[in-house]
């Protein structure tokens, strides 16, 4: 795992804990060298509730993808939901030292560690900062600053905040699995990286990350982030109708619901009846799929309609702010038959389904470019691109080093030519000019004497 273009991927879902193993290939796209999967059974609503049950199923996840991949994993990058996320706008601004200095990416670090620095509520801890817009000396509207001259730099900020003993309790079952923890990202920000092509982030759009447990929400508008949410509701309240309201074990009633569930009652006959086996000898059950329909319609409307309000929150209906790509489902709730028709009826809005081979190898299986698995795509894209971003820096400051040193060699080479012109001048202007140069020197001498006594 010492490789610099792998990374892998944990995600922690309600339903699943996926652990994915990929790497950088020659062209760019991301491949997928192993994958791991488990049932997770300590996470409840994309929440650690079982510390224990969550390693089991991490350490499941990982082996898994290490005999697929035949690789030893030592670092992750998960993915965290649940309902205690949250998000806020926030702008702040620095007022740089020297405005003749043109604003680099050290700048908008400082900006970005100040907003981290925000009081919270008690127990809450910022997860993203996320700058969204700049401002250069009051000139608005500056996508990226970095190269302009200014003395005073603001930007607008999409923060989000997270629970601390939610990120602690998932940093603590990785740690006992025996992993290290690389980073945390927002799950919606990284399915939203694996599914979503830049075109439709400028026009506007919505992504729909329909798990088990929660369902996710990410706003883009002009290539930024605009909104996120997590509705503390997936998939599993639907199999939990379904048990209920055709009194089944969860177990069947999760098969149906893959089988022949739909979320658009009208496409199912009035005689389409399917049979179930009854537990330990009893009687067969028979259950009408139009019954099974009209269960997972009224909850799949009830996600939707939470999910569109959040979407009016954020001012879709505004005229600046429409989103003209219009809606991305994805995630395992995404292949509930007929979701994209429901959800184009209730929202008026153009919708697809989004499979995370944007970014994918072509040579990837159908299994991994499953929108199950577009979270964990994400994750492992993140992982990557943060690798790459850090290896670029280390790979520019060893370069300013040695033009430094490089710079310090021919200054000497030119003072000593300069010397050897100077002796051949006249007497008078060399007594002169070591006149000037002493009492420069000795100034400096003295004002440095002055800052190490101070610092004394």
């Amino acid at each position: 795992m010492e490789n610099e273009n792998i990374a892998v991927g944990l995600d922690i879902g309600t339903t699943k804990i996926v652990a994915m193993i990929g790497r950088k290939n020659d062209y760019g796209k991301m491949e997928v060298l192993g994958i791991g999967k488990a049932k997770s059974l300590g996470v409840h609503r994309g929440v650690v509730n079982n510390i224990t049950q969550t390693i089991q199923s991490i350490q499941q996840a990982v082996q898994d993808a290490e005999t697929s991949s035949g690789m030893k994993i030592k670092e992750v990058v998960v993915g965290i939901a649940g309902q205690h996320i949250r998000s806020l706008q926030h702008s702040d601004y620095i007022t740089r030292p020297n405005g003749e200095d043109v604003i680099s990416e050290a700048d908008i670090d400082r900006l970005c560690n100040q907003v981290h620095k925000l009081v919270m509520l008690p127990g809450e801890e910022i997860l993203h900062v996320l700058p969204q817009d700049f401002k250069v000396d009051g000139q608005a509207e500056i996508k990226e600053p970095i190269g302009m001259y200014g003395a005073r730099l603001e930007a607008n900020f999409h923060v989000v905040v997270g629970q601390v003993s939610s990120i602690r309790n998932v940093g603590r079952c990785i740690k006992s699995a025996g992993l290290e923890l690389s980073a945390i990202t927002l799950e919606p920000l990284a399915s939203a990286k694996a599914v979503l092509s830049q075109e439709e982030k400028e026009a506007g759009v919505a992504l729909i990350d329909i798990g088990g447990g929660t369902t996710d929400l990410a706003i883009f508008k002009d290539g930024i982030i605009r909104h996120t949410a997590v509705i503390p509701f997936g998939g599993n309240v639907i199999t939990e109708d379904i048990k209920e309201g055709c009194s089944i074990i969860e177990k069947q009633a999760e098969l149906l619901k893959i089988k022949f569930g739909s979320a658009w009652p009208g496409e199912n006959k009035d005689n389409e009846i399917v049979s179930i086996p009854g537990l330990r000898g009893r009687e067969p059950k028979e259950i009408s799929l139009k019954n099974l329909s009209k269960i997972i319609h009224a909850r799949v409307i009830e996600i939707i309609e939470q999910v569109y309000m959040e979407i009016k929150n954020y001012g879709h209906e505004d005229q600046k702010k429409k989103l003209i790509a219009g809606i991305v489902l994805t995630g395992g709730g995404a292949q509930l038959q007929h979701i994209k028709q429901l959800v184009e009826y209730i929202t008026g809005m153009d919708t697809r389904i989004g499979y995370p081979n944007e970014h994918l190898a072509g040579d990837s299986d159908a299994e991994t470019t499953s929108p199950m698995y577009a979270t964990a795509v994400g994750l492992v894209l993140n992982s990557l691109e943060s690798k790459e971003k850090s290896s670029l820096m280390k790979r520019f400051s060893h370069e300013d080093t040695a033009q430094t040193e490089e710079a310090a060699s021919d200054t000497t080479q030119a003072e000593t030519e300069l010397e050897t012109e100077t002796e051949k001048k006249d007497k008078k202007s060399k007594e002169k000019e070591s006149k000037t140069s002493k009492k420069f020197f000795d100034k400096w001498a003295e004002k440095f004497k002055e800052f190490l006594d101070n610092a004394e």
